[in-house]
């Protein structure tokens, strides 16, 4: 995966994490090779993926593929770093997908990217260490990604710095849930794209921050991948964690030619928000309340 830069675009201020601020310019000239890249489905048809084999497997399968495609694209200033947790925080993040993600389910909550603090250290979205090793009961060791930040070192499980955003995340389903085993036997949590993309700075750039074509062309292949992702589950609602993550998901499975699947979405709980800075958690459970969540989040309803 190439990248250059050498410097950082200043950006406007974002209404809400993982939108597109007005004034930004998405046209600037960009040359990623998408055309030869998705020339290959993922998977095949919706029932046949989860019918054979392991989930679990078959899920990091399908993360593989995905990595393998992006790693084929190029991305230009600002961009300057690229982090990919999935492979050198392997170890931990397969033990997450081997753990939870051994059925179908029936809620998928879906994340924009990871976080420098979060999934960057632990190979988990929304990946807050604490709350990884204690509530989630995961751990592993973690290597170092290539071409790391000098501002943005990896220290894996020994990180000092609280990720607000994943810990807010997993603060509010340890309360409506109490244990991780009941939000995950019909819940799964997911990243749309399993990169970290960082300016000159060390800055945390969001996919919508991107050049436009190359922001584009990283979309169509993690749409697609999406879409196997949601056909191996057989998902039956999408939770956008933030408005970019529902957005895209509407536009995949459209794109996709998947019906049936609700596709919704709850306030971003990052500290950049101010409406989740006014009581994310409550705002979160009266948000899953109105959309009918709450049974698939409890030990005692059978939906």
């Amino acid at each position: 995966m190439s990248q250059k830069g050498k410097s950082a675009t200043k950006r406007h201020k974002q209404t809400e994490p993982g939108e597109i601020n007005e004034g930004q310019n998405p046209a600037k000239i960009c040359r990623p090779s998408i055309e030869n890249i998705l020339h290959v489905s993922l998977t095949s048809s919706h029932g046949d993926c989860a019918a054979s084999g392991n989930i679990a497997e078959q899920f990091l399968a399908l993360e593989k593929k995905l990595v393998h495609q992006l790693k084929a694209l190029h991305f230009s200033e600002p961009v300057t770093h690229i982090y990919n947790p999935v492979e050198y925080a392997a170890e931990p993040h397969k033990a997450y997908v081997h753990r939870y993600c051994r059925s179908t389910k029936a809620v998928l909550f879906l994340g924009m990217n990871p976080g420098p603090y979060g999934m960057a250290q632990t190979g988990v979205p929304f990946g807050e260490v604490t709350m990884v090793k204690q509530w989630l009961q995961i751990s592993g060791h973690v290597d170092k990604p290539e071409n790391e930040h000098p501002k943005r070192p990896i220290s894996g499980f020994d990180c000092q710095r609280k990720e607000v955003s994943g810990d807010r995340f997993w603060s509010l389903f340890r309360k409506l849930c109490g244990t991780a085993d009941v939000f995950f036997r019909q819940c799964f949590v997911h990243n749309l794209c399993p990169l970290i993309f960082l300016n000159k700075t060390g800055r945390n750039l969001t996919p919508p921050e991107l050049c436009a074509a190359e922001r584009n062309a990283a979309n169509k292949i993690c749409e697609r991948a999406l879409c196997d992702i949601v056909r191996l589950l057989r998902v039956k609602t999408i939770i956008g964690v933030g408005k970019f993550a529902q957005k895209r998901a509407q536009v995949a499975l459209k794109d996709g030619g998947i019906e049936g699947v609700a596709v919704e979405a709850i306030l971003h709980p990052s500290p950049a928000s101010p409406a989740a800075n006014k009581g994310w958690l409550e705002v979160a459970d009266r948000q899953l309340t109105d959309l009918g969540i709450m049974p698939y989040l409890s030990d005692q309803t059978t939906v």
